[in-house]
């Protein structure tokens, strides 16, 4: 093959006027034969590469809009999270800190940042944008959404064709997907966006993607991607949303701390039946070993007052200290006015936020099921909440004085399945307290 010989071509990006190869036309034309598969096609000279490069980095960074997210760096970054989170949450927010700050200096694999609301996801995988394109790394950074949006209007895009588009998006040096399984999951989307992943995953191209999504509520061929755990780091932030204030959270389980099993009493001085006590034992321990692995459905029932609650906060207290899976402690009651307060003018949170918030929970403790008002509203939705978790199998403590028929059968069918859940009756009456006087807290 001959060398290849420069020849004008209008363009209006000209290369290096001193160039030696193209004399600053930019282009040339290889001279093949005939039937060659390059015959007659240009090739863009190599004094273009750079400025080429240059501009798209430039696109990307527009694209991304990462100029609007250039103060999220983890210089600001809170990596112990906020003040008053327990220390399993502390410990999940510092853990997912170390893993973006070694991501973006390493650039291998996959991150996948999961977490509620407002836990700081965003703020960690815009971190790992802005550093990485600070080094000259082309980034592209897009809420799923706006990246399926992006293709879509590529279909009327002058500039450039879909394929072009797709093509950009699948070989990006780092693409940092926020935001996942907030987008519409039509079949086209959901084709699309597996697409990219096994592209990327095939050919060993890194990135970051936050979510919400449990391992249930991701499309299956995606996740067989996302479970390969030798190239996939996923971090867990437990943390729940800095944006909303403490007492916006449903769940008394700040007021119940000292509900622990070392303060929990087998009441043997309140001459008790043996069988009362040894319901307490049982409870107890049932209670214990469900703590140390949560598994399945544990239901505590029993009359006001002997101890369910005192057992179901013990349990969330323990795996909020221990910082496996964070607790959500919530009164059913309260849990139906939280949900309710959503329609409300003034809400800063909507229904359906609030609801994924308590279905989607890690562990969930619910207290006192069966003193709510049973409107068909508030019917439907602890179906939808039970059913959800009964399907994921995911970890529920569900406090109830009993079960009776008059309960909604299909909540009934999934405590009574043997299978997932473990009853647990107490039958010893309402504490009556220890036989001493409490001594008054004095000013």
């Amino acid at each position: 093959m001959t060398e290849p010989q420069a020849e004008y071509i209008p363009n209006d990006l000209p290369g290096d006027p001193d160039c030696p190869i193209c004399g600053g036309v930019g282009y040339l034309r290889q001279d093949f034969p005939v039937g060659h598969p390059e015959f007659g096609k240009l090739r863009i000279c190599e004094c273009r590469h750079t400025r080429i490069n240059r501009r798209a980095h430039q696109r990307l960074f527009a694209m991304s809009n990462l100029k609007e997210l250039s103060h999220l760096t983890f210089e600001n970054f809170k990596s112990h999270g906020r003040s008053g989170l327990n220390p399993g949450e502390a410990l999940s927010v510092e853990a997912a800190f170390k893993s973006a700050q070694f991501f973006a200096r390493s650039m291998n694999g996959w991150l996948v940042l999961q977490g509620n609301y407002g836990c700081g996801k965003t703020h960690l995988a815009a971190a790992i944008a802005n550093f990485v394109v600070d080094l000259g790394i082309p980034t592209l950074f897009l809420t799923v959404p706006d990246l399926l949006d992006m293709l879509r209007f590529s279909y009327d895009d002058p500039e450039a064709t879909f394929e072009q588009r797709f093509d950009e998006i699948r070989n990006v040096p780092l693409l940092i997907m926020d935001d996942f399984g907030t987008q519409n999951a039509t079949d086209w989307a959901q084709e699309k966006l597996f697409q990219i992943m096994n592209y990327r995953y095939i050919n060993k191209l890194p990135m970051v993607i936050t979510t919400n999504l449990i391992a249930v509520d991701i499309e299956p061929r995606i996740l067989s991607r996302l479970s390969d755990t030798e190239y996939v780091n996923t971090v867990r932030i437990t943390a729940p949303d800095f944006r909303r204030p403490a007492h916006e959270t449903p769940g008394p389980l700040e007021n119940l701390h000292n509900f622990t099993f070392a303060t929990f009493e087998l009441r043997i001085n309140e001459n008790l039946q043996a069988t009362e006590t040894q319901s307490l034992q049982k409870a107890l321990e049932e209670a214990r070993d469900f703590a140390d692995y949560p598994d399945g459905w544990l239901v505590l029932t029993g009359p006001y007052g002997c101890g369910k609650t005192h057992l179901a906060a013990a349990i969330a207290n323990y795996q909020g200290e221990q910082g496996k899976l964070t607790p959500k402690f919530v009164v059913v009651p309260d849990l139906m006015d939280h949900l309710r307060a959503t329609f409300g003018p003034r809400s800063t949170v909507s229904l359906d936020q609030r609801f994924e918030e308590v279905r989607k929970a890690p562990l969930l403790i619910l207290d006192d099921l069966g003193t709510q008002n049973m409107t068909p509203w508030a019917r439907e939705k602890l179906y939808q909440l039970f059913n959800y978790r009964y399907y994921a199998e995911m970890p529920t403590v569900i406090t109830t004085p009993e079960l009776k028929d008059e309960m909604d059968p299909r909540l009934l069918s999934r405590m009574r399945d043997t299978r997932l859940c473990t009853i647990c009756a107490i039958t010893a009456p309402s504490y009556r307290g220890a036989n001493k006087r409490r001594k008054r807290k004095r000013p």
